[in-house]
């Protein structure tokens, strides 16, 4: 599907700076899609650009797919590192990045459209000094290259609406509620440097774009979004999350902590901010719960020290968490049962189907109401 609702296009505007942009990409063990992932940011119709391939100890055929990239474009060099995760390679990247704007595009995904033209042009059209963070909406890709292929757009297109561009997070709070979708921003490298702001590094994967976005999001008032998707994230099917998440139960939880810990070292006060956290909160536990149950060890002892940390009043008020979550919320922090109807989420959960139908296509918004019927444990703590 395309994206052609009346926001979609990126407003022009002269560009008034000479930018550079250092694109980082982060890689290990993906040869699969690396050579379309390095293409379509070599053809993007903004030239100016250095991409930095650091390759995270792969030991699949991705280094010799870099090299021969290098090789063909001065553009394109390679940094070469034993393994150390996500964070860290990202970092590497960073450090190394010579460009005013730092943009982050994982292997396997790939671009359309001009991506950093467009986010650029937009960026120098507003008034008020530099813009920290431009972000963009993006394409999420279900079953890519298969016949049963879905493509469409993510779930804040159309939602964020700032009263004026820039913007702080929580006048474009969408940008954390739903997937964290760190890859389709450009980050002035000033800002991070001056900021201090890099990953943590945590072996493997570990969701470390968890942390990143709010360290970003939350350290600035000058974030400007256009509402046009050219990233295609390549989304991992529900069967491939819960079998990461039975791996590591307590990887979601753990990582929410350290947005939490983030959120209050920054002193961040804004409802909407924290309103969004609540809701990631309760969506990550009810992921562990889903994928292993109550019992699993450590599990009650993980969410009961994350329940302490929200406001009743934040949980009670999220409109499409579930009755039963909101009671399974109260027994883990000893509060009275709420006795909240079951179909006092109806309004919200109506609105919702109506967004995804509008907005998505009516395969995605099945899929969607099928899978929220099949992970009823999360939302309740059974134990299944």
């Amino acid at each position: 599907m395309e994206a052609t609702n009346a926001g979609s296009r990126a407003p022009r505007g002269k560009r008034r700076f000479a930018h550079k942009v250092s694109v980082v990409v982060p890689t290990y063990n993906v040869e699969r899609y690396l050579d379309q992932c390095l293409t379509s940011i070599q053809m993007q119709p903004f030239a100016n650009v250095e991409v930095i391939c650091v390759n995270d100890g792969s030991t699949d055929g991705s280094l010799g797919i870099m090299q021969e990239h290098a090789a063909r474009d001065p553009r394109v060099r390679v940094i070469d590192k034993p393994n150390a995760g996500y964070g860290a390679a990202c970092n590497a990247g960073i450090d190394g990045a010579t460009g005013d704007y730092v943009a982050i595009v994982e292997p396997d995904d790939y671009l359309t459209g001009n991506m950093f033209g467009d986010l650029l042009d937009f960026a120098d059209s507003l008034d008020g000094g530099p813009v920290d963070i431009v972000k963009s909406s993006y394409w999420r890709i279900f079953n890519a290259g298969t016949p049963h292929e879905l493509r469409t757009v993510c779930l804040y297109q159309d939602r964020v609406n700032p009263p004026r561009q820039p913007f702080a997070i929580g006048d474009g709070v969408a940008l954390l509620e739903h997937h964290p979708s760190i890859w389709t921003a450009l980050y002035r490298k000033a800002f991070l440097d001056g900021r201090g702001i890099r990953f943590r590094e945590y072996p493997g994967a570990a969701w470390a774009d968890n942390p990143f976005l709010v360290e970003t999001l939350c350290q600035t008032d000058r974030i400007a979004y256009v509402n046009r998707p050219y990233y295609n994230y390549r989304e991992d099917t529900e069967e491939k999350l819960v079998s990461s998440t039975r791996r590591d139960p307590l990887l979601p939880i753990e990582r929410w902590n350290d947005m939490q810990d983030i959120v209050e070292r920054l002193g961040v006060t804004d409802e909407r901010v924290l309103s969004a956290q609540t809701k990631r909160a309760i969506s990550y536990c009810g992921l562990t719960i889903d994928a292993v149950g109550l019992g699993y060890p450590g599990v009650r002892e993980a969410i009961a020290q994350t329940y302490q940390r929200l406001d009743y009043g934040l949980v009670m008020g999220q409109p499409l968490v579930t009755p039963a979550a909101k009671r399974l919320f109260c027994e883990f922090t000893g509060r009275p049962d709420p006795q909240v109807g079951r179909l006092s989420m109806l309004p919200a959960a109506a609105g919702e189907v109506w967004y995804r139908l509008r907005h998505t296509s009516p395969s995605y918004t099945w899929f969607s109401i099928a899978s929220f019927m099949r992970h009823r444990r999360g939302r309740i703590g059974s134990k299944g």
